[in-house]
This record gives structure tokens, C-alpha cells and sequence, in this order.
């Protein structure tokens, strides 16, 4: 029997702890992404998702669910700020949020950071959330394409997010059509960071059954370097009113006990990972953090990035102007190099000295004559007069006029 709905999470190729969580129930599926650069980003993903639990629940209305779902993260955010008071340790822990309710043929949706809603249908994957992020705040201002952002130095600040950095975070709510066939997909940046969209469009059309799919993005997440946490949630829709999985299923640190105590963020490298992956082993996916969405912050990092933008403009000229200066220096010596060159030959008729070689370079030639003699090429002996016209290299200057002096003793 083809299963519609699952969940799974995977620690990843470097960090040493799984700060994801995730969620798939009846109605409710979730995914949170701790933010790695403080301790505790286990503690507030798995907290946030315990939060939330009690939406999975059958409602009148999608915007019924939205308001609940909304209203639910919000408390959730309130109870990560009270465990902070408790353990001022985890001081600055947060986590990213993106979720949704099933009602029918409608979804309920919240999201608060970067992990990614995508909807599949008929073959096309839709990214259907926006990061909350500095680096999208520069795609969507035109000031970078969505490749310059996924090398961005910048690309780690997040916006917005669930934690006790702000009271009242803004929450994206919306409430969505869905149809017999879709497929939804809610995953951290583990999984998006790392397989491209047509890669996951793939994924899920070659794999109807939501375990086996499921298993398949993070195995190709974890082919590819898979240098972060990967959690994600795959959630078919048919005609039955909801996605149930059986009992609720809870991955990631929400699977765990909690334990409000920090632990390292990363582990070292192994050589297996550096060997087959030695890009993404090494580049290991950068600290997330957030900083308060304030019009002054957002034109510092403006500002900072067109320092940037200068910065690596200026290093590009002057690296162009030093490889432009070698290869002209180069053709420079070359082209000395030739004229300290003589051979005889014809000009006008008659045998003459050239300084210089005899190939020419496009339309420039790179010899001229030096000194023309009074021997007429034709008053040669036959002998004599191919060897001119093949041109005779010589040695130096005082050689070449040597040759001229024979062949004029030739004619005497």
C-alpha cells in the first residue's frame, strides 16, 4: 500500500547534534531548524514543535487552522523566551518554523525563517515560502541573482525567526488551494541547500510511496556532502480528507528527551566525506543567527555588501591589469627577442639582409629589411639563388653580411 505522508531527519556529515525537528500527524506536519550558532538550537526546534502539537486536529475551515497555527507559534515563541529565563545558558536560541494544516482540499499554512515549503504537481516542484534572510532581501531588491545568495558570505543571517529574540516575530500565514495528486514538501536548508529543485522534482516523481522518497532526498542530500542537519516531511493529498501517517510521528530532536545543556555544533571532518565530497565536506554550512529586522541593520548589510561588491570589483581589475601586463611584457621580450634575429633573402629583386624571423602574425610581420646589396637574385647560380630565395638564417648581424660578402664572390 502506497504510503501518502512521512517524516525523517538525519544529523548530517558535521555537526556532532541534530538540531531539527520534525513533525507528521493526521492534519499537522512541521518541520523547525534550530539555529546552529547558539546552544540550545535542539532545545528551541524540538520545544517549537511540541508547542504546535495540538493543532493536529480536524477544523471547520482552513483560516480557521491558519489562525490556530499562528496563534500556536506564537506560543510557542513565548515558551522559548520562559525557557531562556529559566536557562539564561541557552540565551539567543531560535528556530525556524514552516508548517501546515490539511483541511480538505485546502492547506493552512505558517512559516517564520528559512526551511522551505514546496508543492509538486504534475511533474513541477513550486517553491511556495520565502527565506526569511538578508541575502533574500538582496534577490528580491534585484541586487544579487538566487546563485550569487547561495555563496553569499551574508547568507547565515536569518530575519526572522521563533525564539527569545523577539516578542512579537512576524508569522507568514496563508491558506492555499491543493488537489488529489499534489505532493507537499517541507524540509530544512539541510535538504535545499544541497539537491537542487529539479534534482528533488525527480526524487519525488520517481518515488510515489512518501517512505521511500522520503528516504531518497536525504540519501542524495548525504551523497552530496550533506554538511548540515537534513529533516524533511513529504505529505500527500488523494481524495480522503486528511494525510494521516497512523500515529503521530516526531523526528529529530523532537524524538528525544530534552536536555537544556549547550553541545558542540560541529565534528570533524572524515576523511571518507573530504575524499568523496571535498567541497561541501569542507565548506561546512555557516552558524545561523538572527538580527532584528530593522530598516538601519538591513542598510548596514546593504552597505557592507557594496563594500563588498568593490572590494572584489577592484581585486578582479587589478588582477586583469596584472595578467594584462605579463602577457604584454611577454610579447614585448618575444617580439626584442626576434629583431636581435638576421636572415637573407629577396627583396625587390635583389639579396638582402632581414632582421628578424620569418613568420609573421596575422597581417604583422615580424622581420624588415636591414640592408639591401647590389646582387641581382637572377645573376645567382641556381644553387645559390633557391638557398636566397628559401631565405639562409644567420647567427647574427656580422654572419648575414658575410653571406652577402660570399655570394658576391660567387658572381666575381
Amino acid at each position: 500500500m502506497r504510503r501518502l505522508s512521512a517524516a525523517a531527519s538525519h544529523v548530517g556529515k558535521i555537526r556532532s547534534n541534530n538540531q531539527d525537528s520534525g513533525y507528521a500527524g493526521e492534519y499537522l506536519f512541521v518541520v523547525a531548524d534550530g539555529m546552529g550558532g547558539h546552544a540550545g538550537g535542539d532545545v528551541a526546534s524540538a520545544l517549537a514543535i511540541q508547542s504546535i502539537a495540538h493543532v493536529d486536529r480536524r477544523f471547520d475551515s482552513a483560516a480557521d487552522a491558519a489562525e490556530a497555527l499562528r496563534s500556536a507559534l506564537l506560543e510557542a515563541n513565548h515558551e522559548l523566551a520562559e525557557t531562556v529565563f529559566e536557562h539564561p545558558e541557552l540565551a539567543g536560541m531560535g528556530t525556524t518554523v514552516s508548517s501546515i494544516v490539511r483541511v480538505g482540499d485546502q492547506l493552512a499554512l505558517a512559516h517564520i525563517g528559512d526551511s522551505r515549503i514546496y508543492r509538486w504537481r504534475e511533474g513541477t516542484l513550486t517553491q511556495i515560502t520565502k527565506d526569511h534572510t538578508f541575502v533574500q532581501r538582496l534577490v528580491d531588491s534585484g541586487r544579487i541573482t538566487a546563485e550569487e545568495a547561495a555563496i553569499h558570505p551574508r547568507r547565515s543571517v536569518l530575519m526572522r525567526v521563533l525564539g527569545d529574540v523577539d516578542l512579537t516575530p512576524e508569522i507568514d500565514i496563508d491558506v492555499l488551494d491543493t488537489r488529489a495528486g499534489d505532493r507537499w514538501l517541507i524540509c530544512s536548508d539541510g535538504l535545499s541547500g544541497y539537491v537542487a529543485e529539479s534534482r528533488l522534482a525527480e526524487l519525488l516523481a520517481e518515488h510515489p510511496d512518501a517512505v521511500v522518497a522520503i528516504q531518497a532526498l536525504i540519501d542524495e542530500s548525504l551523497d552530496n556532502g550533506a554538511p548540515d542537519n537534513v529533516t524533511a516531511v513529504v505529505v500527500g493529498v488523494d481524495d480522503s480528507p486528511s494525510s494521516s501517517v497512523g500515529s503521530p510521528v516526531m523526528v529529530g530532536s523532537a524524538a528525544k528527551p530534552l536536555t537544556y545543556s549547550a553541545s558542540a555544533s560541529k565534528r570533524s571532518v572524515r576523511l571518507p566525506s573530504l575524499l568523496l565530497h571535498p567541497l561541501s565536506a569542507v565548506a561546512a554550512p555557516a552558524d545561523e543567527h538572527f538580527e532584528p529586522e530593522s530598516e538601519e541593520f538591513l542598510q548596514a548589510l546593504i552597505a557592507e555588501d557594496d563594500r563588498r561588491k568593490v572590494r572584489r570589483r577592484i581585486t578582479w581589475l587589478v588582477g586583469v591589469l596584472l595578467i594584462a601586463s605579463i602577457i604584454v611584457g611577454l610579447l614585448v621580450a618575444g617580439y626584442q627577442w626576434t629583431q636581435s634575429r638576421y636572415f637573407v633573402g629577396v627583396s625587390n629583386g635583389q639579396v638582402a639582409v632581414f632582421q628578424g624571423v620569418q613568420q609573421n602574425i596575422g597581417p604583422f610581420p615580424l622581420s624588415s629589411v636591414y640592408f639591401e646589396s647590389e646582387i641581382d637574385v637572377d645573376d645567382l647560380s641556381p644553387f645559390s639563388r633557391e638557398r636566397v630565395e628559401s631565405t639562409i638564417n644567420a647567427r647574427d648581424l656580422p654572419d648575414a653580411l658575410s653571406i652577402v660578402d660570399r655570394l658576391q664572390n660567387e658572381l666575381d
